[in-house]
C-alpha cells in the first residue's frame, strides 16, 4: 500500500497539516461508522499560507500527472469546483498551475456552479469560464459516497464540457461501508472496493489525490511516528482497499 518513498513536497504539505492540526490522530467516527485512528480536517485550508500549500500541492499533483502522460497528451482546460468548498480550490490551484509552468497551464480557466440559478444580471447556473466543448477536470476536496462528484459529473454533462479527470486531497484507500456496517453491526467481511474506485471505473477518467493514506503513513514512518504509522496499518489491513 505505502509508497517506497514520497516526493519533498508531499512530505512538507503532511508536515505542515501535523503543525496545523489539520491531521490529527485519536479515535474518530466518519460518516462510516467505523472508529478510525486518523481524521484529516480539509476545511482547516482556511489561512493564507495553508491555502497556499494545498492549492500548490493539488497543482503539482495535476503538473506531475500531465507529465508522466505526455504520450497520451493528457491535458485540460478548465478546473471546475463544485460549490462551495470546490470554489476556492479551483481558483487558486489554476493560479499556482501557472506558477508552475505557464506556457503548459496559463491558459487554463476554471468555474464552478451555483447552488441556486441566479435570475438576474448575467444569470445561469455557471460561473468562470464555459464548459462547452471543453476537457474538464474536477477538483473538490474528499470523496465519500461519491453523491458530489454525480452532481458534478452531471453538470459538465449539461454544460456541454467532457470529464478528463477528477482530483481530491485525500485518499483514504479504504472499501466503502457494507450493509451490515449501515445497519450498526460493523463489518461483514466481504470484499469491496471504495467509492473512488467505483467512480473511476464509471466514469473511465483518473481520479488522483494529492494525498493517499500510503503517503500519509510513508510520511509518518519518515518522521519517526511508529506508534501513528500501526495504527494507520492495522485500519488499513482492516479496512484498506488497492482499486
Amino acid at each position: 500500500m505505502a509508497p517506497p518513498s514520497i516526493p519533498p513536497w508531499k512530505s512538507d504539505l503532511i508536515s505542515l497539516c501535523l503543525a496545523s492540526n489539520i491531521l490529527t490522530f485519536g479515535t474518530f467516527t466518519p460518516k462510516s461508522g467505523r472508529q478510525s485512528p486518523y481524521f484529516f480536517n480539509c476545511g482547516l485550508f482556511s489561512r493564507a499560507r495553508l491555502i497556499r500549500a494545498i492549492s500548490s500541492a493539488y497543482a503539482q499533483a495535476l503538473d506531475t500527472y500531465a507529465k508522466e502522460h505526455e504520450e497520451e497528451k493528457w491535458g485540460f482546460d478548465v478546473l471546475f469546483g463544485p460549490a462551495y468548498k470546490g470554489i476556492p480550490l479551483a481558483a487558486t490551484t489554476v493560479e499556482k498551475l501557472a506558477g508552475i509552468d505557464e506556457t503548459r497551464w496559463g491558459e487554463v480557466g476554471y468555474a464552478f456552479n451555483r447552488k441556486e440559478v441566479k435570475d438576474h444580471g448575467e444569470g445561469g447556473l455557471m460561473v468562470g469560464e464555459s464548459l462547452k466543448g471543453k476537457r474538464v477536470v474536477v477538483i473538490d476536496d474528499v470523496m465519500t459516497a461519491g453523491t458530489a462528484i454525480q452532481e458534478a459529473l452531471s453538470i459538465i454533462q449539461a454544460q456541454g464540457g467532457t470529464l478528463v479527470g477528477i482530483i481530491i486531497a485525500v485518499n483514504r484507500q479504504e472499501k466503502m461501508p457494507s450493509a451490515s456496517e449501515k445497519e450498526g453491526k460493523g463489518d461483514d467481511g466481504t470484499v469491496r472496493g471504495s467509492a473512488i474506485g467505483a467512480v473511476r471505473k464509471q466514469t473511465g477518467v483518473p481520479v488522483l489525490a494529492v494525498l493517499t493514506l500510503g503517503d500519509i503513513i510513508e510520511g509518518m514512518r519518515g518522521m519517526g511516528r511508529e506508534e501513528e504509522v500501526k495504527l494507520m496499518e492495522g485500519y488499513y489491513e482492516k479496512y484498506g482497499t488497492e482499486d
